[in-house]
């Protein structure tokens, strides 16, 4: 009976080891995914979590609320006609930098309304949900809202410039046409 007894509990040690090596697999696992997927997004997220499983946490959430909604690329006429409706705001910043930074960020947001993005008034919002899909570029979105509530005092024109500089980019990314994704 003795030796029963140490064989149950080797067994149950064993299982134990087994339950703990396939949990840290599977963590190990989902941390590669988030990194890749989400890139230096990924870093920032970890930078501003108060532990790395938050952080990664608020990553798959966000995956999990992209994939809820339908996310569509732009057809080549609207491709077309924002870009036209891009240089006239952008032609506009030279007279009303302000206005054309705010016309900017609108057009944004109707790019993603049409791409199939949630669009409520919450840019930190937009930029989670941009940030699934776009990573590289969604911290160039977040620092223009950035830069467009800086805009007043000494440096309030070049806040403007860099946040319409952000914005260009982003909007760049938004309405390029969908790369095939290799897996």
């Amino acid at each position: 009976m003795d030796t029963w007894v140490w064989i149950v509990i080797a067994a149950v040690a064993a299982a134990v080891l087994v339950l703990l090596l396939a949990t840290w697999a599977a963590e190990r696992r989902r941390r590669v995914h988030l990194q890749e997927r989400f890139g230096s997004e990924y870093d920032r997220a970890v930078a501003d979590a108060r532990r790395r499983r938050d952080a990664e946490r608020e990553l798959a959430e966000r995956e999990e609320r992209r994939e809820r909604l339908d996310v569509r690329p732009l057809s080549s006429a609207a491709r077309e006609r924002y870009r036209e409706e891009w240089g006239d705001v952008q032609a506009r910043f030279v007279d009303d930098p302000e206005g054309a930074v705010r016309q900017a960020d609108g057009l944004l947001v109707r790019v993603l309304e049409e791409r199939g993005y949630d669009v409520d008034d919450d840019p930190a919002r937009r930029a989670a949900d941009v940030s699934v899909d776009h990573p590289e570029v969604v911290q160039r979105y977040r620092h223009g809202h950035d830069m467009l509530q800086a805009r007043h005092g000494d440096d309030g024109t070049e806040n403007l410039r860099k946040a319409m500089v952000d914005f260009r980019a982003t909007f760049e990314e938004l309405i390029e046409e969908e790369r095939p994704v290799t897996a």
